[in-house]
């Protein structure tokens, strides 16, 4: 799987990019006061004709219908785009039905124009720089060619909130990710300027629920279809859950064929590859199961690392990177079910609101003294977090689906701590767009413009791509978000559980087995493997990292220590620092060396 970079400069023919030392396999194409370097791949789509040219990385899943649009039978998303263009100009990017980055040189006027997908699937970097606007679907490739290797630490406090770097920080600085949904326009004599294309809101209609569960169907089958579009080494991912299980039963309609994928762990509770298998059985299709060890975990940590580019303390990017290993022996692509809890309300945080809903009848004044005597309750006391969680409005306790550490920790072990950065510099923007919404969409909300993009599209995207695989997920699609934001919340939040409109819509199509089972996701045995198993190769990596100058180091110690003697769970925040730990050997202390097939521990 490749990459590609892109360099502007202003007034000047420089470029920061030795045309003449590339890498084998990587191609270049030089205008005026634009290079752009990418490395050729299945990925990439080229055209260009006397006025445009055309770059698109992605894979977009309407082609036809634009085609036919253009008026030509080309399946050549480029050329199609070389000639949309003209007349659709901004309006093209929100027609996409894909994950991409589009780039487009109108040759005559000497401006370049280039999008992001609508929910970001594909990442695009970018720093200015010595006179350069330099972008990048790598961030690798902005560090090396620029030499950056100084520390973002408002984007590192950040992290520490958010369990990942929210867009659009990095934690390199001055490099920069641009919003989804988003495109830049570059004039030669002008600065880069950046437009929205297509925003998310929700807008509820009242039908029968009947209505709903036949539109969900429909536009499931549709973009299922789509994304296997004939091809025969298609597999899918297959857990325990609903939407994969709704993903493979829908595409075993269209390829009876089909194998799924499932990875777990031999410690009782940890897997749901059993389930799987009594799905795949019972849809009828070949399943094939990977177990991984706790050594295989940890070993391949600085590899994921690498291919992820920034820190994700989400223990289940591993075992996502585990499935899309075995997969790849058997296909080149493989369909998963992510974006459906975002979309559908899937998150069990979600029926918070209504377990607090008794705090919306009490005053103010007593809600204020309420929350002040919580506070000083004891914080293993049963019944403070309820107390604080009812008395707290949701934009001040609500950053997303993970939120990983509190102001008072942060400052108590992050040495760079700033007390003038808080995490609703990240969601107050958003909470300000849709504070007139319930409180279930307004977490929605922040979950889709927050987490959905910064951990569960990262780790999909990035740990499919480390495998050689492509991988495509039905759920994430404008239209599947623009069906879901009109179902209302009482339709997904009901009957004492989550995304019930979906499970609904399910039923007859999914075994009755998948339907009523707790969430799980990729459960992963942190917590015994940290006092046990991983303890000595936790503790090795604290002592090693070189990262004294950013956290107390003796604060994790600690945190372990009270972890290992049962003092409470954990394991989520110790986590959280190993992973810092290990991007900072990988990407700032060099320890490790990728140029090699096989990455390779120096020294």
């Amino acid at each position: 799987m490749g990459h590609f970079i892109g360099s502007l400069h202003h007034g000047t023919t420089s470029s920061i990019i030795d045309v003449n030392n590339v890498e084998q396999g990587e191609q270049t194409y030089e205008h005026e006061s634009f290079t752009f370097l990418y490395e050729e791949n299945e990925l990439d789509q080229v055209f260009e004709n006397e006025q445009y040219y055309v770059h698109y990385f992605g894979e977009c899943y309407n082609k036809g219908k634009l085609a036919e649009k253009a008026g030509i039978s080309s399946t050549n998303i480029a050329e199609i785009i070389a000639i949309l263009f003209p007349q659709e100009k901004k309006e093209l990017f929100a027609q996409i039905s894909g994950k991409f980055i589009v780039t487009i040189l109108d040759k005559q006027s000497e401006t370049l124009y280039g999008a992001r997908d609508h929910f970001g699937v594909k990442p695009l970097f970018y720093v200015e720089r010595d006179g350069a606007f330099t972008f990048s679907s790598s961030k690798t490739e902005i560090t090396k060619r620029y030499h950056i290797d100084k520390m973002n630490e408002t984007a590192l406090q950040h992290y520490f909130s958010f369990q990942y770097v929210p867009e659009p920080y990095t934690l390199h600085d001055d490099v920069v990710i641009m919003d989804p949904a988003t495109y830049f326009v570059k004039e030669k004599a002008g600065k880069v300027t950046f437009h929205k294309y297509w925003k998310p809101s929700f807008d509820p209609v009242q039908t029968e629920k009947s209505v709903w569960i036949n539109k969900i169907r429909e536009v499931m089958f549709e973009n299922i279809e789509k994304r296997m579009d004939g091809i025969a080494d298609i597999g899918a991912f297959l857990s325990g859950g609903i939407d994969s299980t709704l993903v493979v039963s829908m595409a075993k309609e269209i390829n009876p064929n089909i194998k799924t994928f499932s990875v777990g762990f031999e410690r009782e509770g940890f897997s749901e590859v059993d389930i799987a298998k009594e799905t795949a059985d019972k849809v009828g299709v070949e399943n094939i199961a990977k177990f991984i060890t706790a050594d295989e975990y940890v070993n391949q940590i600085p590899e994921i690392m690498w291919n992820l580019e920034e820190p994700l303390a989400d223990p289940s990017c591993i075992p996502l990177y585990f499935v899309s290993k075995e997969a790849s022996s058997y296909v080149n692509f493989a369909l998963s079910g992510e974006g459906s809890d975002e979309l559908f309300g899937g998150y069990n945080i979600y029926r918070e609101p209504d377990s607090l809903r008794m705090f919306n009848y009490i005053p103010g004044l007593f809600k204020t003294l309420i929350r002040k005597v919580a506070m000083t309750l004891p914080d293993n006391m049963s019944g403070k977090s309820f107390l604080l969680r009812g008395t707290t409005p949701l934009r001040e306790r609500y950053i997303g689906n993970a939120k990983m550490f509190e102001e008072k920790e942060k400052e108590a072990f992050l040495k760079t701590f700033n007390r003038t950065i808080s995490y609703e510099d990240i969601t107050g923007p958003y909470y300000d767009i849709i504070s007139h919404e319930p409180l279930v969409a307004q977490m929605q909300y922040i979950d889709i413009h927050t987490w959905m993009r910064g951990d569960i599209l990262l780790k999909a995207g990035k740990m499919s791509k480390a495998n050689g695989i492509e991988i495509r997920m039905p759920f994430v699609d404008k239209d599947v978000f623009e069906l879901a934001s009109q179902i209302p919340i009482d339709l997904k939040i009901a009957n004492n559980t989550t995304k019930s409109i979906l499970r609904e819509a399910s039923r007859g199509i999914i075994p009755d087995h998948v339907l009523d089972r707790k969430k799980l996701g990729f459960p992963v045995p942190m917590r015994h493997w940290l006092k046990k198993e991983l303890n000595g190769w936790a503790k090795r990596i604290i002592d090693e990292a070189d990262v004294d100058a950013y956290v107390n180091k003796q604060f994790v110690r600690d945190l372990l220590e009270a972890h290992c003697a049962g003092k409470a769970d954990y394991s989520r925040k110790i986590w959280t620092f190993l992973m810092f730990m290990v991007w900072h050997q990988v990407f700032m202390e060099g320890k490790y060396d990728f140029t090699q097939e096989q990455s390779t521990l120096r020294g």
